[in-house]
C-alpha cells in the first residue's frame, strides 16, 4: 500500500468513524499527529528567550542576558545543579499538557513519536553527547503503568538525533511518593539515594543526555544527575519535553 492510498484509507475510516481531537473535539481526518488536530498541535510553541544558561528557566526580563550572557537564575546561583546544562523548551500547559497527560497516564503511547520530534526540533545542547539515559521508574510503578514514558521518549529521540540509548544503566532503587504531592524540602528527602548506576564503566568519562517528560522543580533530574556524576560521568545534560512555568 502506497503512502497516498494509506492516507486516503485513513481519511475514509475517520469520516465513517470520526475520532474527536482530544483538545478541541473537532473530528480528525488525515492528521499526522494521533489524537490531536493540526490547528491544536500548532499552538505548541517554544518558550521565549532569554533563559537561564544552566537550567533553561525563562527570565522575566528580555534584557537579562544582554550584558552578562552567562548570568544564572537565582536558584542555580544558590544551589548549583549537578547537571551541566538543561534544555526544557516548552511550557507544561495547554495542548502539550493534555498530550503529556494522555501519553503518560492513559496509554496513548503513539504520541511518543510526535512528542520526541518536538524535543528534537528544539535541540539546544552539544553534539558531542555519547548516549541517552531515561529517568527510570521503580519496578512497582512500572508494573502499574506498564511502560516508562521517559524511556519511550528517549527511544524516539535517539532516532531523531542518532544517539544510542544506554539501557538499564540508571535504576530506581526503591519506590517513592510522587514528587508532585510534596513540597520542596520533602521532595529532596523523598528522592535521596533513590537511584543507582548498575555499570559505572559505561558512563565513566562520558557525556550523557538525561531524558524526562516534565521539569517541575528539577529535584528528580538533579538527583539522577548527581548519581551519574558520582559514577564517573563527565557531563550530564538534560532534556525534558516541558517545564512548569
Amino acid at each position: 500500500m502506497t503512502v497516498t492510498s494509506a492516507r486516503l484509507l485513513h481519511r475514509v475510516l475517520h469520516t465513517l468513524f470520526p475520532t474527536p481531537c482530544l483538545s478541541c473535539g473537532e473530528a480528525l481526518l488525515d492528521n499526522a499527529i494521533p489524537y490531536f488536530c493540526e490547528p491544536c498541535w500548532g499552538t505548541i510553541s517554544v518558550l521565549p528567550e532569554p533563559k537561564c544558561p544552566r537550567c533553561h528557566l525563562p527570565f522575566s526580563s528580555a534584557s537579562t542576558l544582554t550584558h552578562s550572557p552567562q548570568h544564572l537564575c537565582g536558584r542555580c546561583r544558590q544551589r548549583p545543579p549537578a547537571f551541566t546544562k538543561a534544555c526544557t523548551p516548552y511550557a507544561y500547559q495547554g495542548v502539550l499538557k493534555d498530550a503529556i497527560s494522555q501519553f503518560k497516564y492513559h496509554g496513548k503511547v503513539r504520541l511518543a513519536k510526535p512528542l520526541a520530534q518536538l524535543m528534537a526540533s528544539a535541540w539546544d545542547l552539544p553534539q558531542s553527547i555519547d548516549g541517552i539515559i531515561a529517568v527510570p521508574l521503580h519496578p512497582t510503578r512500572l508494573r502499574e503503568r506498564e511502560y516508562n514514558q521517559s524511556l519511550l521518549l528517549a527511544e524516539r529521540l535517539s532516532h531523531c538525533l542518532g544517539l544510542p540509548v544506554m539501557w538499564n544503566i540508571l535504576v530506581r532503587t526503591h519506590p517513592t511518593v510522587p514528587q508532585t504531592t510534596l513540597k520542596r524540602a520533602a521532595r529532596l528527602k523523598n528522592l535521596r539515594k533513590s537511584f543507582a548506576v548498575t555499570r559505572p564503566e559505561v558512563v565513566s568519562g562520558k557525556q550523557v543526555l538525561l531524558v524526562d517528560d516534565v521539569y517541575t522543580t528539577g529535584t528528580t533530574i538533579n538527583e539522577c544527575a548527581k548519581t551519574l556524576r558520582k559514577a564517573g560521568a563527565a557531563d550530564v545534560f538534560v532534556e525534558t519535553l516541558a517545564r512548569m512555568v
